[in-house]
């Protein structure tokens, strides 16, 4: 028996190898390899089955919500809103990002609290704004009583009805949501694709200014092969934080009580406007990480408004001109954050280069 194990341990790194050669030559241009999970190789069923999950309404209180609910193909898979919706009409604090490139990304939400798209994915299921449900044994029994879904669990997992559990139903998601990947844009054409005329030349003159002056490559990386617009890091530009200032101490020991008597993160933030300024320090409980927040991809933005964790900036000028004064200003202002002293000419190029990031998919969603 011995024998066989490097014989067969070399056939899954060859399996898995090819796995991957053959994702990288169907991606978008301008985009690297989909990082896939060693215990969740993609497959076409796989995929197939967490699409089906993906839009499934039944996973929520009301019957109302689906993960498209606030993640939507047709709004390149974001919602639209300042802050997400979810049932009886809730409102909850942040805004909802499109899913679109999240495959790339390191850490899932806007305070990075979850290490993957596996388990990024349950959250909102619990979450008293969102889904609603009180267990994740109410999406289980929907499952378990699907003869559709058991025939495909069966099929993807090898698991009969009572062996599923909720970790194969966020395997099957996160493997659909890492197809969710949009390349092509009129940047990658004039960048990786050598289209010199791909982008305009107010375009061409934003990308300058983007790399240069607007210090924007400093987060939003581009790089040689390839271009994620992320450096996946946190950053304290100021947004929000007016609003907790006056009562910043009192506000911090409120959540480092409440987290000490084990209240789940994720309701804390999406229920509580104040707590969810404090960003990424309601995961490190470091001082230095209140209000900072993760760095969003740009691909797509001129069709993802509105902008900043909580959707409070409409527009991509509102967002220039924020950067472009220095950020809002606060003790915990990331110390790359800096007035920029950009003019009229060059906000205009940077917002023509910001839309030359949209994939011809969704070129159609662009004012």
């Amino acid at each position: 028996m011995k024998a066989f194990i490097p014989l067969a341990l070399t056939l899954a790194l060859l399996l898995t190898s090819w796995v991957q050669r053959l994702e990288a030559s169907e991606l978008p241009l301008g985009l690297p390899p989909v990082p896939i999970p060693a215990d969740n190789l993609q497959s076409p069923e796989k995929i197939a089955l967490g699409k089906l999950l993906y839009h499934d309404k039944r996973f929520s209180a009301d019957g109302t919500i689906s993960c498209a609910s606030c993640h939507d193909q047709q709004k390149a898979f974001a919602d639209g809103l300042p802050t997400a919706e979810g049932v009886g009409k809730q409102k909850g604090t942040r805004n909802s990002p499109t899913v679109l490139n999240s495959a790339f990304y390191t850490t899932q939400f806007w305070d990075g609290r979850r290490a993957s798209l596996e388990e990024q994915a349950k959250d909102p299921f619990l979450n008293p704004i969102e889904h609603g449900l009180d267990n994740h044994q109410a999406i289980l029994k929907v499952v378990r009583g699907d003869s559709t879904y058991l025939e495909q669990f069966l099929k993807v997992f090898a698991v009969d009805p009572e062996e599923i559990t909720i970790d194969h139903v966020v395997k099957a998601i996160a493997s659909f949501e890492r197809t969710i990947i949009s390349g092509n844009s009129p940047f990658d054409r004039y960048q990786y694709g050598g289209e010199k005329d791909a982008m305009s030349e107010a375009a061409i003159r934003g990308l300058a200014i983007y790399r240069d002056k607007g210090r924007c490559q400093s987060c939003h990386s581009i790089d040689q092969t390839h271009a994620l617009f992320t450096n996946n890091d946190f950053h304290n530009v100021g947004v929000g934080f007016k609003t907790i200032e006056p009562r910043l101490m009192e506000i911090v020991n409120a959540y480092r009580t409440a987290h000490a008597k084990g209240e789940a993160i994720d309701e804390k933030v999406l229920t509580d406007a104040e707590t969810s300024e404090l960003g990424r320090f309601v995961l490190t409980m470091r001082l230095s990480d209140i209000g900072r927040f993760k760095t969003s991809g740009l691909r797509n933005i001129a069709v993802t408004a509105p902008y900043m964790h909580d959707g409070s900036l409409n527009t991509l000028d509102e967002v220039i001109d924020l950067y472009d004064k220095g950020g809002e200003a606060n003790p915990f202002l990331d110390s790359g954050i800096r007035v920029l002293n950009l003019s009229d000419q060059e906000k205009t190029d940077l917002v023509e280069f910001l839309k030359a990031l949209t994939s011809p998919e969704y070129v159609h969603l662009q004012n």
